[in-house]
């Protein structure tokens, strides 16, 4: 049973080793043009207090596959420099440890270290060979001089590993005993793929983010979007990027910045990227904020303008219902109703998935269907993270909007 568990993992890492003497070939880049594209990526936050001296082994799963991967180190909510003195990348075996030979060290610039300046982040150099789709990553990182807040991402849904020390260039996990349900520090990761491969980037809250899918498998909404680009012979966007925070709203700032605030950063920023994918809105619509379908309308507005601005598709998606949920009430569902008519009927997006109608009972179309409910009445299970990436129209990620 082991064997068979490691063989797609090792194959993997062959894939990625391959090409780590000889480079890119040569026939690859005359025969067609490329470019960067985002395989994953996570939208940053404040996350807790930095840690001078602490590692990270963070795991992550690709969505395209490509050659010459970069990462994105981001000290965007740091009030000071941080530095980062070895960085890894490497096919998760198990746990903390990694396929035999496959931990390799990144550089930035040409050197072993890289200094991040408060509010921004920096890209690695490509590091040569070839990285198969759905690839099993552990990124590891050591910074000596972390101190003051710290930028990541808190809900992961998925466990990643601590340790006190550089440990970053070892295979095995037994120095990474500790674990933590948070990324730090690292907000993307791209290939170099073909200039006709693009990326769609999901813009939302904690439903886009995973809330109560099953953590470590890979059952977020976009996770099963991934799955099915990987197969679909409809449309060139393979990659997908996660850009979901829980509790995220599209007009005002509290958990992370606004959909209009991160907009640029987490989302236009990123390489290779046609579509975006907006699905959000249910958390400034039922905080009792007074928040208006008109207020909502201007957002999403803005939203499309900026994003047809840099040439990229943008899809909208009804907010699904939330009936049973302590903030729900007549009033804040008159906003969704409008706010949902507006997202069908506008014609101002150049798609439209309507998760309102997948996800909704028959029998109270205010409420989830029970089958699809996480259990809070607002947050679909696993069932209803896939039906909603069944939703999706894959042909409609594409646009005349987009740059390719």
């Amino acid at each position: 049973m082991r064997a068979r568990r490691t063989a797609p993992r090792l194959l993997a890492a062959v894939l990625f080793l391959a090409l780590a003497v000889q480079g890119t070939p040569a026939t690859a880049g005359a025969a067609e043009r490329r470019h960067d594209v985002v395989t994953w990526a996570a939208s940053a936050d404040r996350t807790g207090d930095a840690v001078a001296g602490r590692g990270y082994r963070l795991a992550v799963r690709t969505s395209v596959g490509g050659d010459d991967l970069r990462i994105r180190l981001s000290n965007a909510f740091g009030d000071r420099p941080v530095t980062f003195d070895s960085v890894y990348v490497g096919i998760r075996e198990q746990g903390a440890a990694l396929v035999r030979g496959s931990n390799r060290r990144l550089t930035f610039a040409g050197g072993r270290s890289v200094t991040v300046p408060a509010g921004a982040t920096v890209r690695s150099d490509p590091l040569p060979g070839r990285l198969a789709a759905a690839s099993d990553l552990l990124i590891s990182i050591h910074s000596p001089d972390a101190a003051g807040p710290a930028t990541g991402h808190g809900m992961a849904m998925q466990t990643s590993y601590l340790t006190q020390g550089d440990h970053t260039g070892e295979e095995d996990a037994v120095n990474w005993k500790d674990t933590t349900g948070s990324w730090f520090y690292l907000d993307a990761v791209s290939v170099r793929t073909s200039a006709t491969t693009g990326a769609v980037v999901t813009l939302g809250d904690s439903v886009t983010d995973g809330w109560q899918s099953s953590s470590d498998l890979n059952r977020r909404w976009p996770d099963y979007l991934a799955r099915r680009l990987r197969k679909s012979s409809l449309t060139t966007v393979k990659g997908v990027a996660n850009e979901g925070i829980s509790g995220n709203k599209v007009l005002a700032d509290g958990a992370g910045p606004s959909a209009l605030h991160r907009l640029d950063r987490d989302v236009l920023s990123q390489p290779g990227v046609r579509t975006v994918f907006l699905f959000e809105g249910v958390n400034d619509i039922k905080a009792h904020s007074g928040v208006t379908a008109q207020d909502m309308i201007s957002g999403y507005r803005e939203i499309i303008e900026r994003v047809h601005a840099a040439g990229k598709c943008v899809v909208g998606a009804t907010v699904a219902p939330f009936k049973g949920w302590p903030e729900w009430d007549p009033a804040a569902e008159s906003v969704r109703r409008d706010v949902n008519a507006f997202i069908r009927d506008s014609g101002e997006f150049d798609a439209v998935t309507d998760f309102d109608r997948i996800l909704r009972s028959p029998y109270d179309p205010q409420r989830i269907l029970p089958v699809f409910d996480g259990g809070d009445h607002l947050h679909p299970d696993d069932k209803g993270m896939q039906a909603m990436a069944d939703a999706v129209d894959l042909a409609t990620l594409d646009c005349e909007h987009a740059d390719g």
